[in-house]
């Protein structure tokens, strides 16, 4: 243990202690804490750090015997900083070893994406022939105290021991654009045809969409070769690009290249994801057979296009007191405005853009009255990522009793002067705060950050509230700051006392926006209560905003902070979208077969001050087919939330390609609720080519490792029998959390059907095909808890035409806290975390909207590979 880690630790037990006579939930000690690998949602057989933050797989090496995972890792703490490289070993890509740190950030650099090269031939002239070393190609991003501060560039380190130990180059960086966003270097050797070779480097300009290729000989001098893109999804940046050649179909005589690009935000399902091309390299530039070409407005008729130079009618409501009358403007803007990202996807000469002035101005526009005439409107939207969540669109409080004079005492006097008392650095003395949040309500607040004898996270301590009555059925109040997960050793929460004990809790959402949330006290009425804040937390959003506290006769309203476009149908909202974090526009549909005749209008709201705090809009068209979105039409190498930064291994034998994904989405990656580590590795997978009515298209299966660890079936049905519209739960027999499901059915007559996992009769991960639309999906809307963050509940899908026979077979790796689903012999992929109840495990069938065939499925338990102390599986054992 560190010293830092060891003070912060005693802190914690002084803290606990202070709480211990007063009802509080203590945090477990480290000593007390589950052994590594049998913490709350921790993987059996997915590689995770013992702990603190991981991301993107790097340096992905075979090397004499022993695959070699490096990885984006922060070794002091569990959300992502100080960016250095952690490192595995495994002789079976199942059970992992993790070493020491391999590559450490310092005063110059953090140490970002790359690769690992077996450099044979000692090109570089780091080892010896005898002793040819291993390097390691990777990103400086370097900080304010280097002479290229600002800017990213790619370096080398060299390893003489296999891998173990590193020495960064004394000449670093070897490739310098002088760019802020050039990263991410995959290198391979690329042989020429008349013999010998050089090496090759793909690298991303994140910000311009472009793979950048150069040449080296040595690895320390290269020069360009060509660039490849933009292409298909550039909805975010580009990052961690990798090329390689795939025979298509096992044909040696038809060799085709595959290019990846992952894509953050931007992907199929939302967020961060993996896009492919596939085509032709000739050891110079790589050319795309797969980049599909720009698309064409839907067929039906036009509602609004925004092309005449007006807004032809609508009703606009920009925010009072902005220099660019924001957020809409006078007109349409023609494209991208000041200070914006290229703006892309739009159609004609004009769009719905709500970045006049920035993001920060609030505003809403409305849509002259028309009568819907088709069973779709289809429509092009981007900008924020915001859903609507109520009608509330202000800050005023409700109606109700305030407590406490909403913190507003009189100059010169503090809580303690208030009857407030308070532990640590949570002294009433220090309260309130006039700093920090945004949304409160007057001139000061409680803000546990702005307390004690300096302002930070680190402050820890109690405030506890003078005793008032529970008078009405609700409290309501405005709450921001930060949050921590069960588990986490760490409480920062608002608590109510009834007796001095706990009885209801709220925290932030790792946000400086406060906003209404509250509790229903109904129970308790008539008796008397205290409020208490409670910071134990250390390290980003380590504190607690709190305001206007309110005795309400109902539930809390929180404030819709969104960037939407809606359909309102008599005064109601009856369909809602909204963005993708992305400046590229693409379509969406609403079914509106319901109201047709019926009059309707479109209203556009930004709702939203800060990061991604607009909205884009444009050509909206009545039709009778929904629209296809263009992120579907392009290649993804999975159609889940969680498959992300995936690379290929180095220096494979017989020409296998295995590949390894970050399993996690920077939508919510610092959020999800895993203590002391957070993120874990795909599984990896083989991947290979074959031929589609599209031409060549990867398919991918988990390598055959991983069906090393099952063993016999613990429940098998292989005759068909008829799923029931409902839901079934399989024997217990079926039960589990680390299991490989197997199973085929026909869709039938129901309009969906297929089987849960990780259930427990309330919550459940559901996996299913959609017959109307064509698609298996996973649906994690109610898989346990999804509450860590606004963005983590989704539906997420992937096209699959059924087999000849009808059926759709799915094979699913279920593993705790993640599913992965291959379909179609893994032409589609689905992977997602899921985050289930304690104890959840049951397996289920279903069918809605009619009757389904199972023709047959098969559970077996996997055994765990991960923090055992077992080094090989023993195939078959259980």
């Amino acid at each position: 243990m560190k010293r830092a880690s060891a003070a912060l630790t005693l802190a914690g037990f002084a803290l606990a202690a202070a709480l211990a006579g007063a009802g509080a939930v203590q945090a477990t000690p480290a000593t007390l804490d589950p052994q590594p690998g049998g913490e709350p949602f921790r993987p059996a057989i997915h590689f995770t750090p013992q702990q603190n933050w991981m991301n993107d797989p790097n340096g992905l090496v075979f090397h004499k015997g022993v695959y070699h995972l490096y990885y984006q890792h922060n070794p002091s703490g569990n959300t992502w900083g100080n960016m250095s490289w952690g490192h595995a070993t495994s002789i079976d890509l199942t059970h992992w070893k993790e070493q020491p740190l391999a590559i450490a950030t310092d005063d110059q650099q953090d140490i970002f994406s790359g690769s690992v090269v077996v450099d044979k031939n000692n090109t570089s002239g780091f080892g010896t022939p005898e002793n040819p070393p291993l390097v390691a190609v990777f990103t400086s991003a370097y900080k304010d105290a280097s002479p290229y501060r600002g800017l990213q560039a790619q370096s080398l380190a060299y390893s003489l021991d296999d891998g173990q130990t590193w020495t960064k180059y004394s000449a670093n960086p070897v490739l310098n654009r002088n760019s802020a966003n050039f990263r991410d270097p995959k290198v391979f050797w690329y042989d020429t045809p008349g013999g010998g070779g050089y090496w090759v480097m793909a690298a991303v300009e994140a910000t311009d969409h472009k793979v950048l290729l150069y040449k080296s000989t040595n690895l320390k001098d290269w020069g360009l070769l060509s660039q490849f893109g933009p292409a298909n999804a550039t909805g975010g940046l580009w990052e961690c690009p990798d090329l390689f050649p795939l025979a298509v179909d096992g044909d040696p005589a038809n060799i085709k290249w595959v290019m990846v690009v992952n894509i953050n935000p931007g992907g199929v399902a939302g967020g961060s994801a993996g896009q492919y091309f596939v085509g032709n390299f000739d050891g110079t530039t790589f050319t795309s057979e797969s980049t599909k070409a720009s698309d064409v407005l839907p067929a039906g008729t036009p509602v609004a296009g925004f092309n005449d130079g007006s807004y032809n009618g609508w009703a606009v409501n920009n925010e009072p007191g902005n220099w660019k009358n924001g957020p809409f403007g006078d007109v349409p803007a023609p494209g991208t405005l000041p200070g914006q990202n290229a703006v892309t996807g739009f159609a004609g000469t004009g769009l719905v853009n709500s970045f006049h002035d920035g993001d920060w101005p609030v505003g809403s526009m409305a849509s002259p009255e028309f009568t819907l005439t088709s069973d779709y409107l289809n429509f092009l939207v981007g900008g924020g990522q915001h859903p609507r969540v109520s009608d509330k669109l202000d800050n005023t409080p409700p109606p109700g009793d305030l407590l406490f004079d909403g913190f507003e005492v009189p100059d010169g006097t503090t809580l303690a002067d208030a009857g407030w008392t308070g532990t640590g650095d949570l002294a009433p003395v220090f309260q309130p705060a006039t700093a920090g949040g945004d949304f409160y309500i007057g001139a000061k607040r409680i803000n546990t950050f702005e307390t004690g004898g300096a302002p930070g996270d680190d402050r820890q301590g109690t405030l506890t509230s003078p005793s008032f009555t529970l008078s009405r059925n609700f409290i309501s109040l405005l709450v921001g700051g930060g949050s921590r997960p069960a588990g986490s050793g760490q409480t920062l929460e608002a608590q109510l006392l009834v007796d001095g004990q706990v009885v209801r809790s709220v925290a932030g959402g790792d946000t400086g926006q406060l906003n209404w949330k509250g509790w229903d006290v109904s129970e308790f009425a008539g008796r008397t209560a205290r409020l208490r804040i409670v910071d134990q937390a250390t390290g980003g959003w380590g504190h607690l905003t709190l305001d206007h506290v309110m005795l309400t006769d109902q539930a809390a309203v929180p404030r819709s902070d969104e960037t939407t476009v809606n359909l309102v149908v008599d005064g109601q909202v009856v369909r809602s979208a909204t963005g993708a974090n992305s400046e590229v526009l693409d379509w969406a549909s609403w079914n509106v077969a319901e109201f047709k005749g019926r009059p309707a209008s479109i209203r556009i709201v930004d709702n939203n001050r800060f990061g991604w705090g607009h909205i884009l809009a444009d050509e909206f068209v009545a039709s009778p087919k929904p629209a296809t979105p263009r992120l579907q039409a392009y290649d993804w190498l999975d159609y889940g939330r969680d498959y992300y930064a995936s690379v290929s291994f180095a220096n494979m034998p017989q020409d296998k390609r295995i590949m390894l994904g970050w399993m996690n989405n920077w939508d919510y990656a610092n959020s999800v609720p895993t203590s002391p580590w957070r993120s874990a590795m795909s599984l990896p997978r083989e991947v290979g080519l074959t031929w589609t009515a599209d031409g060549p298209r990867l398919v991918q299966k988990p390598v055959k490792q991983v069906d090393d660890l099952a063993g016999k079936p613990a429940y098998q049905e292989k005759t068909a029998r008829s799923i029931a519209p409902g839901t079934a739960v399989l024997p217990p027999a079926a039960a589990g959390q680390v299991q490989r499901i197997d199973v085929t059915f026909s869709p039938g007559t129901a309009s969906r059907a297929g089987i849960s996992v990780l259930g427990n009769g309330t919550t459940s991960t559901v996996i299913g095909y959609d017959a109307a639309t064509g698609e298996v999906y996973v649906d994690r809307s109610n898989s346990g808890n999804t509450a860590f963050h606004p963005l983590f509940s989704s539906v997420d899908s992937a096209p699959v035409q059924p087999e000849a026979s009808g059926n759709i077979t799915l094979r699913i790796y279920v593993d705790r806290s993640s599913v992965e689903v291959f379909a179609q012999n893994g032409r589609r992929t689905i992977t997602d975390q899921v985050f289930p109840a304690d104890g959840a495990g049951e397996v289920a069938l279903f069918a809605d909207g009619g009757t389904a065939v199972l023709k047959s499925v098969t559970v077996t338990p996997l055994d765990q590979a991960m923090f055992t102390t077992q080094s090989k599986p023993a195939k078959g054992h259980r």
